[in-house]
């Protein structure tokens, strides 16, 4: 009879059933690795202890803003998740928040990959998933209105800020049929189109920026949640640990410094004071005053200083000129929409800070680095971002 991880098969079959479960653990090549445990429950357990923790890391990037973490957590999430075989009650709201700020952080590219649907924006596909998870909840508080509204407004004004207006009336046809076309926030979003105003007070003031603090504020009261969570519990443990280390080394380090200055200290005076007696019992040789010594060290001291000063003007001055040769034109030229719109999906695409890379990739006609900053400081503080 062939055998199969240590055991035959015929003894699977007479054996009892905890030897049967035992058969699935023994034989791991030379190493027997026996448990009573059904490995598919173990498994499950792990995997949900991965998925929270994965979870957990891409909150924190979104609200940090870290884009690269962000998508790094999120490939992590999506994996887990495609590999779950079933979901549990308790996983809905992390499968679900995992999802929806997938979809969110893609809200302005309008090309995502993610999602089956590819016909529908980022903020359809994440407006789906809001409404799927609404429906498990027994009630539902004035955040989670909020969020579903802010989603409905923002799905439509993404596409009016690129100028696809016909696009934009197609979103309100899918966000309310037929059925919903008394829905007074349909014909809120069905006039602000027909006039294509992309900065329209109502989609200025329920701004995607909008959107984004009410589920921050949604992940806030999620991690303040229980959590279960072996993996994020022993990695702060060990993390703790290993600080503690540091700050008791760094403290041994510290006293070990001190020592060994007090002592450089003592045998420099004793040797100042052998060399001060040596020369007072020589003829002709005398020591400089300490006052001396002091002035002395003040007067090269007040030197360097000024001459640091004056190449920091010279700097200054050559700066100056420079700016006063800009063509006047460049100084006080008005923004236009486009070049607005070319600035936010430089932000979108390379993120907030990267200015210079935003001016190589995008034609902003002679705007500096510096011109694109202030500019975003602008459209943030009028709410046009």
């Amino acid at each position: 009879m062939a055998q199969e991880g240590g055991l035959t098969v015929s003894d699977c079959a007479s054996s009892s059933p905890q030897t049967a479960v035992k058969a699935t653990f023994v034989g791991c090549g030379t190493t027997k690795c026996s448990s009573s445990v059904p490995f598919a429950e173990v498994e499950s357990v792990a995997t949900g202890w991965m998925l929270d923790f994965a979870c957990r890391c891409l909150c924190h990037h979104f609200c940090e803003g870290d884009r690269i973490d962000f998508e790094r957590s999120r490939d992590l999430a999506l994996t887990i998740i495609k590999g779950l075989h079933r979901i549990e009650t308790h996983q809905v709201e992390t499968v679900s928040l995992c999802q929806l700020l997938t979809y969110i952080a893609e809200g302005k590219t309008l090309d995502s990959h993610f999602g089956d649907d590819q016909t529908c924006s980022p903020l359809e596909n994440a407006l789906s998933i809001w409404i799927s998870f609404l429906k498990t909840q027994r009630k539902q508080d004035k955040l989670h209105e909020d969020i579903k509204r802010l989603i409905q407004i923002q799905a439509v004004a993404i596409y009016m800020e690129k100028g696809y207006f016909q696009e934009a009336a197609e979103v309100i046809e899918r966000l309310f049929p037929e059925s919903f076309s008394n829905e007074p926030l349909r014909m809120k979003l069905s006039a602000i189109m027909k006039q294509k105003d992309p900065y329209h007070p109502f989609l200025r003031y329920f701004s995607f920026n909008l959107l984004t603090e009410r589920i921050k504020s949604y992940i806030n009261i999620f991690l303040e949640k229980e959590t279960n969570n072996l993996l994020m519990k022993e990695a702060t443990k060990e993390v703790e640990t290993k600080n503690s280390g540091k700050i008791m080394v760094h403290m041994q380090c510290d006293s070990t410094a001190e020592t060994k200055k007090e002592n450089h200290l003592e045998n420099t005076q004793s040797t100042l004071l052998k060399l001060h007696k040596h020369s007072c019992s020589l003829p002709g040789q005398s020591f400089w005053k300490p006052v001396e010594i002091r002035t002395s060290q003040l007067s090269k001291n007040m030197k360097r200083e000024a001459l640091q000063c004056k190449k920091n003007l010279q700097n200054t001055e050559n700066f100056l000129q420079d700016y006063e040769f800009l063509p006047a034109g460049q100084k006080k030229k008005r923004w236009k929409l486009e070049e607005d719109q070319k600035l936010k999906d430089g932000v979108q695409k390379f993120g907030v800070g990267n200015w210079i890379k935003i001016l190589q990739n995008y034609d902003f006609d002679n705007r500096t680095n510096v011109m694109l900053k202030d500019r975003w400081r602008t459209l943030v503080k009028k709410g046009l971002t």
